[in-house]
């Protein structure tokens, strides 16, 4: 099947389009990410968001699937975690890659106001196709601020550093302006296409969030994905 006809058929994400350029020749190579969602946690729609957020609007249908090479597989699945809060108020880090991913106070680790990060060692370099993240999911009007994802091939984040989502856009967080809209926090989590980068670590940013139109200080995080494949 011809690639024209590939995006028809498929509506293949823009990472595979680029995949494609760079190798991927055959329509067999690429699969959809079998990505297992929590339960629902609530029921309603969102309230009215401050007027100072750039929220894009929800959508009432299910999320397309993602295309990715087969053998794609969530390698931060049980990996080493780090964050920025050394006395989170509840939680650990190895929270955020267990593969628990339901709604629950005892399934997150919450970290105190501020700019604050969580970083996944994936233990070797690795060509990273998706990184998924849900931060909470319990209420209808969750909004996240400031939320950065980053790579790097370093853990200090020195060498050779890469933005992959920024939606802080007025750069509060010193990460730089980001141009990516803020979103309503779902049991879909936030997916973003990370095109097949190289790297080793990976590193989320957050900065409280919006419940409805009240400000929240502090950061939640319940699990973090890391779809790819380890690098040659």
């Amino acid at each position: 099947m011809d690639l024209m006809k590939k995006v028809l058929r498929f509506g293949l994400n823009a990472a595979m389009l680029g995949g494609m350029v760079l190798g991927l020749s055959a329509a067999d190579e690429l699969a959809p990410l079998p990505i297992q969602l929590p339960k629902p946690a609530f029921k309603g729609t969102p309230g009215n968001p401050p007027p100072e957020s750039t929220v894009e609007k929800p959508s009432d249908k299910p999320r397309p699937p993602f295309y990715a090479p087969k053998g794609c597989k969530n390698l931060a699945l049980g990996k080493k975690v780090t964050c920025s809060d050394k006395a989170p108020e509840t939680g650990t880090p190895d929270l955020v890659t267990d593969g628990n991913k339901e709604a629950g106070e005892q399934n997150v680790l919450r970290m105190r106001r501020g700019t604050q990060y969580v970083q996944i060692d994936l233990e070797k370099p690795a060509l990273i196709y998706a990184i998924l993240v849900w931060h909470a999911h319990d209420s209808p009007s969750m909004i996240m601020r400031d939320v950065v994802v980053q790579v790097a091939d370093d853990p200090d984040f020195i060498e050779n550093v890469r933005t992959l989502y920024n939606n802080d856009q007025d750069n509060s967080s010193g990460l730089g302006i980001g141009t990516d809209r803020e979103y309503y926090e779902t049991r879909e989590g936030k997916l973003i296409d990370a095109k097949g980068v190289k790297a080793r670590y990976v590193r989320l940013y957050s900065k409280g969030y919006f419940e409805g139109e009240n400000r929240v200080g502090y950061n939640p995080y319940t699990e973090v994905e890391v779809w790819g494949i380890p690098a040659d």
